[in-house]
């Protein structure tokens, strides 16, 4: 796994802790960062599984066909 931007001798340095690592699948065609999860792809992810959670309750009847709810 080799990253030409960090092995460059005219990349810029890189602070301690905050370098990623570069995953390489099918010879290097395919490349993936290993790195952390965007936290506003955290906050996407709640509100969509609290929105699936109310359009559960509110759209498909609550507690269920003719029963009090």
């Amino acid at each position: 796994m080799t990253d030409p931007e960090r092995d460059s001798p005219n990349a810029p340095p890189h602070a301690e802790g905050h370098a990623h690592e570069m995953e390489e699948y099918a010879g290097g065609y395919i490349q993936a960062w290993i790195g952390h999860i965007p936290a506003w792809l955290l906050v996407v992810y709640a509100v969509l599984f609290l929105w699936a959670l109310y359009y559960g309750w509110q759209y498909w009847g609550g507690l269920g066909p003719g029963r009090p709810g």
